[in-house]
Protein backbone atom coordinates (compact mmCIF):
# COMPACT_ATOMS: atom_id res chain seq x y z
CA UNK A 1 0.00 0.00 0.00
CA UNK A 2 1.23 3.52 -0.71
CA UNK A 3 2.22 5.71 2.17
CA UNK A 4 1.18 9.35 2.40
CA UNK A 5 3.91 11.13 4.38
CA UNK A 6 2.95 13.65 7.08
CA UNK A 7 -0.68 14.03 6.03
CA UNK A 8 -1.85 14.76 9.56
CA UNK A 9 -0.38 16.09 12.78
CA UNK A 10 -0.66 15.01 16.40
CA UNK A 11 0.03 17.92 18.73
CA UNK A 12 2.05 19.51 15.94
CA UNK A 13 4.09 16.38 15.16
CA UNK A 14 3.70 15.04 11.59
CA UNK A 15 2.31 11.53 11.19
CA UNK A 16 2.62 9.32 8.13
CA UNK A 17 -0.47 7.50 6.95
CA UNK A 18 -0.59 4.14 5.22
CA UNK A 19 -2.94 3.58 2.31
CA UNK A 20 -4.70 5.75 -0.22
CA UNK A 21 -7.52 8.07 0.75
CA UNK A 22 -10.51 7.43 -1.52
CA UNK A 23 -11.51 10.32 -3.75
CA UNK A 24 -14.94 11.84 -4.17
CA UNK A 25 -16.78 10.05 -6.96
CA UNK A 26 -15.03 6.70 -6.66
CA UNK A 27 -16.63 3.57 -5.27
CA UNK A 28 -16.25 3.30 -1.52
CA UNK A 29 -13.59 0.70 -0.68
CA UNK A 30 -15.13 -2.48 0.66
CA UNK A 31 -14.42 -3.37 4.26
CA UNK A 32 -14.96 -6.09 6.83
CA UNK A 33 -15.06 -4.79 10.39
CA UNK A 34 -16.06 -6.37 13.69
CA UNK A 35 -19.30 -5.32 15.41
CA UNK A 36 -19.82 -5.19 19.17
CA UNK A 37 -21.35 -8.68 19.12
CA UNK A 38 -18.24 -9.97 17.25
CA UNK A 39 -20.16 -10.43 13.99
CA UNK A 40 -18.71 -9.18 10.72
CA UNK A 41 -19.92 -5.91 9.26
CA UNK A 42 -19.25 -5.26 5.59
CA UNK A 43 -19.90 -2.28 3.37
CA UNK A 44 -22.48 -4.40 1.52
CA UNK A 45 -24.58 -4.63 4.70
CA UNK A 46 -25.45 -0.96 4.12
CA UNK A 47 -26.19 -1.16 0.40
CA UNK A 48 -28.68 1.49 -0.71
CA UNK A 49 -28.18 3.62 2.41
CA UNK A 50 -26.31 6.86 2.93
CA UNK A 51 -23.43 6.48 5.38
CA UNK A 52 -21.41 8.82 7.50
CA UNK A 53 -18.24 6.95 8.42
CA UNK A 54 -16.74 8.72 11.40
CA UNK A 55 -13.17 7.50 11.96
CA UNK A 56 -11.56 8.02 15.37
CA UNK A 57 -8.28 6.94 17.01
CA UNK A 58 -9.94 5.61 20.21
CA UNK A 59 -13.31 6.08 21.87
CA UNK A 60 -11.48 6.28 25.21
CA UNK A 61 -9.96 9.68 24.40
CA UNK A 62 -11.70 13.03 25.00
CA UNK A 63 -12.01 14.25 21.39
CA UNK A 64 -13.12 10.86 20.05
CA UNK A 65 -15.67 10.69 22.86
CA UNK A 66 -17.01 14.16 21.91
CA UNK A 67 -17.06 13.35 18.20
CA UNK A 68 -18.96 10.11 18.62
CA UNK A 69 -21.44 11.61 21.08
CA UNK A 70 -22.06 14.47 18.64
CA UNK A 71 -22.73 12.11 15.75
CA UNK A 72 -24.96 9.99 18.01
CA UNK A 73 -27.00 13.14 18.74
CA UNK A 74 -27.10 14.14 15.05
CA UNK A 75 -28.25 10.62 14.09
CA UNK A 76 -31.60 11.34 15.76
CA UNK A 77 -32.24 14.03 13.11
CA UNK A 78 -30.94 12.05 10.11
CA UNK A 79 -33.56 9.39 9.42
CA UNK A 80 -32.13 8.30 6.09
CA UNK A 81 -28.47 8.10 7.19
CA UNK A 82 -26.53 5.40 9.03
CA UNK A 83 -23.61 6.65 11.09
CA UNK A 84 -20.72 4.26 11.58
CA UNK A 85 -17.92 5.03 14.01
CA UNK A 86 -14.76 3.09 13.19
CA UNK A 87 -11.76 2.72 15.49
CA UNK A 88 -9.17 0.09 16.32
CA UNK A 89 -10.62 -0.30 19.82
CA UNK A 90 -11.63 -3.84 20.70
CA UNK A 91 -15.34 -4.54 20.17
CA UNK A 92 -15.69 -5.11 23.94
CA UNK A 93 -14.37 -1.60 24.64
CA UNK A 94 -16.69 -0.13 22.02
CA UNK A 95 -19.67 -1.93 23.55
CA UNK A 96 -18.69 -0.71 27.03
CA UNK A 97 -18.34 2.87 25.74
CA UNK A 98 -21.75 2.77 24.04
CA UNK A 99 -23.38 1.52 27.25
CA UNK A 100 -21.60 4.04 29.46
CA UNK A 101 -22.61 6.97 27.23
CA UNK A 102 -26.05 5.66 26.23
CA UNK A 103 -25.01 5.94 22.58
CA UNK A 104 -27.55 3.87 20.70
CA UNK A 105 -27.82 5.69 17.36
CA UNK A 106 -24.28 5.23 16.01
CA UNK A 107 -22.93 1.85 15.00
CA UNK A 108 -19.44 1.26 16.41
CA UNK A 109 -17.20 -1.04 14.40
CA UNK A 110 -13.67 -2.23 15.06
CA UNK A 111 -10.70 -2.48 12.70
CA UNK A 112 -8.63 -4.22 15.39
CA UNK A 113 -7.83 -7.42 13.49
CA UNK A 114 -5.59 -6.15 10.74
CA UNK A 115 -6.05 -2.46 10.10
CA UNK A 116 -7.40 -3.33 6.64
CA UNK A 117 -10.05 -0.59 6.83
CA UNK A 118 -7.37 1.93 7.80
CA UNK A 119 -5.24 0.95 4.82
CA UNK A 120 -8.18 0.90 2.38
CA UNK A 121 -9.27 4.38 3.48
CA UNK A 122 -5.73 5.76 3.86
CA UNK A 123 -6.05 6.60 7.56
CA UNK A 124 -3.84 4.02 9.31
CA UNK A 125 -1.13 5.88 11.23
CA UNK A 126 2.26 4.32 10.58
CA UNK A 127 3.99 3.13 13.75
CA UNK A 128 1.13 3.94 16.13
CA UNK A 129 -1.28 1.57 14.35
CA UNK A 130 -4.26 3.77 15.20
CA UNK A 131 -6.62 5.47 12.79
CA UNK A 132 -6.36 9.15 11.97
CA UNK A 133 -9.45 11.28 12.55
CA UNK A 134 -11.53 11.49 9.38
CA UNK A 135 -15.09 11.51 8.08
CA UNK A 136 -16.27 9.89 4.86
CA UNK A 137 -19.74 10.06 3.35
CA UNK A 138 -20.89 7.21 1.13
CA UNK A 139 -23.99 7.89 -0.96
CA UNK A 140 -26.81 5.40 -1.51
CA UNK A 141 -25.07 4.18 -4.70
CA UNK A 142 -21.92 3.24 -2.78
CA UNK A 143 -19.80 6.17 -3.99
CA UNK A 144 -17.66 8.43 -1.87
CA UNK A 145 -19.36 11.82 -1.89
CA UNK A 146 -17.32 13.60 0.80
CA UNK A 147 -13.95 13.25 2.51
CA UNK A 148 -12.67 15.17 5.52
CA UNK A 149 -9.24 14.22 6.81
CA UNK A 150 -8.86 16.25 10.00
CA UNK A 151 -5.38 17.86 9.80
CA UNK A 152 -4.74 17.80 13.57
CA UNK A 153 -5.72 14.49 15.17
CA UNK A 154 -6.39 16.18 18.52
CA UNK A 155 -9.16 18.41 17.11
CA UNK A 156 -12.75 17.70 16.15
CA UNK A 157 -13.96 17.54 12.56
CA UNK A 158 -16.05 20.28 10.97
CA UNK A 159 -19.48 18.86 11.84
CA UNK A 160 -21.48 21.49 9.98
CA UNK A 161 -19.62 20.76 6.75
CA UNK A 162 -20.30 17.02 7.20
CA UNK A 163 -24.00 17.58 7.89
CA UNK A 164 -24.38 19.84 4.85
CA UNK A 165 -22.56 17.31 2.67
CA UNK A 166 -24.70 14.37 3.78
CA UNK A 167 -27.86 16.30 2.88
CA UNK A 168 -26.49 16.70 -0.66
CA UNK A 169 -25.42 13.05 -0.99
Amino acid sequence: MPQVAASVMMKGKPLALIGTIPQVGQAAPDFTLVANDLSEAKLGNYKGKKLIISVVPSLDTPICDLQTKRFNKEAEKLNDVVILTVSRDLPFAQKRWCGATNSTKVVTLSDFKSGAFGRAYGVLVQGLEILARAVFIVDAKGKISYVQLVPEVTTEPNYEEVLQAVKKA
